[in-house]
């Protein structure tokens, strides 16, 4: 009975920490090196630091959130919860900071390919 009560509150939490950090959606497409105004990937480059601004958000925000939920289990949490919500908290931080990566990527591969056609 006290396993069940445990996961459902488990769950309970997770949902509601779900509702509290928004994760950030990426812009759309890094505007395209070859045919690009310098104004398009001069608003391209504000994309990317508006999103790496939301991801920091999102990531102080995960880490508030992971400190309330591990603050909530109280002492009586057994080193195995304290891990799974740290684990949650890992999963989640990496995904958000993989994604602004290979967005990041994009866009400035996108510039390399602008600059090149800028020196021809």
């Amino acid at each position: 009975m006290r396993a069940l009560a445990c996961v459902m509150s488990g769950l309970l939490c997770a949902a509601m920490a779900n509702a509290e950090c928004v994760y950030p959606k990426a812009p759309g497409a890094a505007p395209d090196g070859l045919t690009a105004t310098e104004e398009e990937m001069l608003a391209g480059m504000r994309a990317v630091k508006d999103y790496q601004e939301r991801v920091q958000a999102y990531l102080q925000c995960l880490e508030n959130e992971t400190n309330e939920r591990i603050e909530a289990a109280g002492p009586d949490a057994t080193p195995e919860q304290i891990a799974q919500i740290k684990a949650i908290h890992a999963k989640r931080h990496n995904a958000a900071v993989e994604e602004l990566e290979a967005h990041a990527e994009r866009f400035n591969e996108q510039v390399r390919v602008y600059k090149s056609r800028k020196k021809s």
